[in-house]
């Protein structure tokens, strides 16, 4: 039962972090496309905090039971460090926000996939 928990927790963290770096990637495209259609103000910094928020407790809950069930520090690290990152870039604001997203996204992402991989084996 733990393993599946943590397997579908990984799957949702995964989910987040790409749901992160398209808010980041794309909504000022959305808005520029949509600005004559609909008047909306939208605060990024609450976005991004919000989804951020939502990602954390999960990833923390995922990659701590993968590393119960597998040992792998390295995997706890790299998810860990893409964490820290994504909090930096949210801490950062405008300056560098988007490629250290970008950057967090990718390590929270692939240490979620290898913890699903290491524990689906």
């Amino acid at each position: 039962m733990m393993i599946k928990t943590q397997l579908i927790t990984d799957k949702l963290a995964v989910t987040f972090s790409m749901v992160c770096v398209l808010h980041c990637f794309f909504t000022p495209s959305f808005i520029i496309l949509t600005s004559t259609v609909l008047s909306v103000s939208v605060n990024n910094g609450f976005i991004h905090l919000a989804i951020l928020l939502a990602a954390t407790p999960i990833s923390l809950f995922a990659l701590s039971l993968g590393y119960k069930n597998h040992k792998i520090f390295s995997v706890l690290l790299i998810g860990m460090m893409g964490l820290l990152t994504l909090i930096f870039a949210l801490l950062l604001g405008e300056s560098g926000e988007k490629l250290m997203t970008l950057m967090g996204s990718i390590l929270v992402s692939y240490s979620h996939f290898r913890n699903h991989q290491i524990c689906k084996s």
